[in-house]
């Protein structure tokens, strides 16, 4: 599943495409025609993300709400349009790119009620600049779920993915079973800055890269432990465990579960 900084980068270069301009959208697969017949050819004014949600809105303020989940596709080209590759559920044409995305788990229309609802359901997105710290530490402090799950909760922080998860808990040597409520304040700021700065650099970069030491070289890893089998701060062997169904790796020694 792309994580929170692809969804952010897709906004930003969208707004450059398509904001100010009257956007011809339409379906090539066919199951989102009458959504697409109610946008097409008016003005996109915004392109906005909120975590993992993408939201175009239209000069008849309704909104097309894409969640990519784990399977869809966003792909840009310039134009002139090619064929359809595969099962697009939705396209946009600017003035000179159009933008295909295949297979998302969400593809709807939205108006400004069903719109607040939505972001009123996400936790603080890290990558937004109106996005409230305090509101991730309390959820997390009061809980007594796993940090590893929290972590993964987009009603609790927005934007974070498994590799994140991974890469952050190693950074910040803290356990992926360590209950909420067992972190300390100090602990929350540091994942929270850390996951912040790092979400950055991919939205950036286009990459997630965590690994500063290596990332500047040619061909070079640009991630710590995640699917690794040796610790690079210990040598120690990488463990995995499975959190809310997708797999976490750790390091037993850089990340003690007791500490």
């Amino acid at each position: 599943m792309p994580e929170g900084h692809t969804i952010h980068r897709a906004a930003r270069d969208h707004q450059k495409l398509f904001v100010g301009y009257k956007v011809d959208v339409s379906s090539p697969q066919g199951r989102f025609n009458n959504g697409a017949k109610s946008i097409s050819k008016l003005e996109c004014v915004a392109v906005e993300a909120y975590g993992k949600h993408l939201l175009y809105e239209f000069k008849n303020d309704q909104f097309l709400h894409i969640h990519l989940g784990l399977f869809g596709r966003i792909r840009r080209r310039k134009l002139p349009i090619e064929e359809a590759k595969g099962k697009v559920r939705v396209r946009l044409v600017g003035k000179t790119h159009f933008v295909d995305i295949n297979g998302p788990t969400i593809c709807e229309i939205l108006d400004e009620e069903s719109k607040s609802k939505l972001i009123d359901r996400i936790g603080p997105d890290l990558l937004r600049k109106d996005a409230d710290p305090n509101k991730f530490f309390e959820r997390v402090i009061s809980s007594r779920a796993k940090i590893g799950t929290l972590l993964m909760d987009q009603s609790v922080v927005a934007g974070i993915g498994n590799i994140y998860r991974t890469e952050l808990l190693w950074r910040q040597k803290i356990h992926p079973n360590i209950l909420g409520k067992d972190l300390d304040r100090s602990q929350l700021e540091n994942l929270w800055n850390d996951a912040r700065a790092l979400l950055e650099v991919g939205v950036k970069r286009n990459k997630i890269i965590t690994n500063f030491k290596k990332a500047g070289s040619v061909n070079a890893d640009s991630l710590n432990i995640y699917k690794k089998k040796k610790c690079p701060g210990c040598m120690g062997v990488i463990s995995k465990i499975e959190i809310s169904g997708r797999v976490a790796y750790f390091c037993v020694y850089c990340q003690s579960e007791t500490s």
